[in-house]
């Protein structure tokens, strides 16, 4: 399988940085690409690359790309809060895609944050080129993932809820108590497997080393979202998103159905596909089932 690595220079704000790329598959062949959104924000696009197999069993080609800020990209530093931004990121997306010439004719896949970022580019800067989009496991509003993880929250162990509560009032979210319950929230509702995949680790990894994106944009902690996004919403723009669109879910997923609800509702052309077996991590948890039911949507919706 065709496999492409390489930067593409970013100017943003009369800086020059460097957006690092993979593309799997034959970006010149007849078949749209699919341009895959990594989560975080902060992470990187490892844990996304089991989306390749889209490219090596239905021949869809793939670019994976690490945001500014994460990864293999440029690590802009000491830069004001609102350095990141949304518009920094729909930018860079832009520049991506004038760079490998594809303006006119793209899908995109997001995951997380990545949904996120492809509800807000869709509504507000309504790109002709995007065919397709994918929205999994992702929110149209801040509010409503705190809404849907504070219901799935309560359903932990007291004890574990007591840790929980007692550090985010305290103030700290980074003690290895506050970690460790923490982990009990993300093996129900983020990954189920055991032990969790090494490409997964590894986008966690590199959120590790530099979490400045996230604890910008997000906040402290995955649950209190009190970054720059708390106040985030596109809910009132989802219908002018014309292009097919598919929601995607897990059963156990700290996506909430209290997230997926208002897209199918306001989405004009929109389809939405529950994995029962799985969490955040469909692509991981079921992923022969969920290739084949992003590649249907791609290639015949």
């Amino acid at each position: 399988m065709m496999a492409e690595t390489g930067t593409i220079p970013f100017t943003y704000n009369q800086e020059t940085y460097q957006t690092w790329y993979k593309v799997v598959g034959d970006i010149s062949s007849d078949i749209r690409p699919v341009i895959a959104l990594h989560g975080g924000p902060g992470f990187s696009h490892h844990y996304m690359l089991p989306h390749a197999e889209l490219a090596k069993s239905r021949g869809i080609p793939v670019i994976f790309y690490d945001q500014i800020g994460n990864g293999e990209s440029s690590h802009p530093a000491n830069k004001p809060k609102e350095f990141w931004s949304l518009d920094l990121f729909m930018d860079e997306l832009d520049n991506l895609l004038a760079h490998f010439r594809i303006n006119d004719n793209f899908d995109l896949v997001g995951h997380s944050w990545g949904a996120m970022l492809a509800l807000h580019y869709a509504s507000h800067r309504q790109p002709q080129g995007l065919k397709h989009l994918v929205i999994v496991s992702g929110t149209p509003a801040t509010e409503l993932w705190v809404e849907g993880t504070t219901r799935l929250r309560k359903q932990l162990p007291p004890d574990v809820l007591d840790v929980l509560e007692r550090h985010e009032a305290a103030g700290t979210t980074d003690s290895k108590e506050y970690q460790d319950a923490l982990m009990v929230f993300y093996k129900k509702h983020v990954c189920t497997l055991d032990p969790w995949p090494k490409q997964l680790l590894q986008s966690f990894d590199v959120m590790g080393k530099d979490p400045t994106v996230y604890t910008t944009m997000w906040g402290s902690s995955e649950m209190s979202a009190d970054g720059t996004l708390r106040t985030w919403t596109c809910v009132d723009q989802l219908h002018t998103i014309h292009c097919p669109t598919l929601l995607t879910n897990g059963r156990m997923d700290e996506a909430h159905d209290v997230n997926v609800m208002p897209m199918f509702n306001k989405l004009p052309r929109v389809k939405w596909v529950q994995f029962a077996n799985s969490s955040h991590l469909a692509f991981f948890e079921e992923p022969e089932r969920y290739i084949a039911v992003v590649s249907d949507f791609l290639l015949n919706a």
